[in-house]
């Protein structure tokens, strides 16, 4: 196939983060923007929205654009893919990020956490998904990415909510491959293993936190920077040939048994 420019290279392109105030989100936004494509971000909180959209764009030429979203709300879903869309003209990828984790053994589960983390992790992701699936039809070219988790593929105890959403990322991603393959549209996962972040950093105390790092091949936590080249290569012709796969960013976690 003939590149646009580098292979990387995403001129021309909009794209859309959820969650993509801080952390892995913003990480991903600021690497969009490097590679040339105008960006629009989403998150609860405007004041984190207003100054992580001014960092994400610093000394580039990208446009960008930033919607408070609650992505367990499903109105607020259907606002933010109309209006992503119409403040950038369209948006030819999206990255599914927002997403939580209420640690809680199967027996201790409540229905408004399941609900609430099946809402927020795997339902959304649908939602939007589907509101900016037809664009991307239309345009012949397309890349949805959901960030999925190791925890899909592994998992501890307490996690069973968390777990069972990522996994269906996994799912869905396979099978949203097959259907919009013939359109130009790749569907991919990103599975992250320990990043530092806020949410992770918030659930665990500092041994829980070293005994994570001691579980590395590197032996430490990844950086957010180091989710964006993953990133890039499957939202971009890079990746052109690369879709319904589930890409591990981990560090070597899952290489150790015990």
């Amino acid at each position: 196939m003939a590149y646009r420019g580098t292979p990387f290279d995403l001129s021309g392109r909009a794209a859309l983060v959820t969650g993509g105030s801080k952390g892995l989100g913003k990480a991903m936004a600021r690497g969009l923007a490097e590679a040339g494509a105008d960006v629009f971000i989403a998150s609860r909180h405007e004041d984190e929205l207003r100054s992580a959209l001014a960092e994400i764009l610093e000394g580039t030429s990208a446009r960008g654009g930033y919607a408070v979203a609650d992505m367990t709300v499903r109105a607020d879903v259907h606002r933010l893919a109309e209006t992503a869309q119409r403040e950038l003209g369209k948006i030819d990828i999206l990255i599914n990020n927002a997403g939580s984790n209420e640690p809680q053994e199967i027996d201790q589960i409540t229905d408004a956490c399941w609900d609430r983390i099946v809402e927020l992790n795997l339902t959304s992701c649908m939602a939007l998904t589907r509101a900016l699936v037809p664009g991307m039809k239309q345009r012949g070219w397309g890349r949805v990415l959901h960030i999925s988790s190791i925890m899909a593929l592994a998992s501890k105890r307490g996690r069973d909510a968390y777990s069972a959403t990522k996994a269906a990322l996994i799912g869905m991603a396979r099978a949203s491959a097959l259907e919009l393959g013939p359109h130009g549209i790749l569907v991919n996962c990103l599975a992250p293993g320990p990043f530092l972040t806020d949410l992770p950093l918030g659930l665990l105390n500092e041994e829980q936190k070293a005994e994570f790092a001691e579980r590395t091949a590197l032996g430490r936590w990844g950086e957010p920077r180091e989710l964006v080249g993953p990133a890039l290569l499957l939202v971009s012709d890079a990746g052109s040939y690369i879709t319904g796969e589930t890409l591990v960013v981990d560090g070597g976690t899952l290489c150790m048994t015990f």
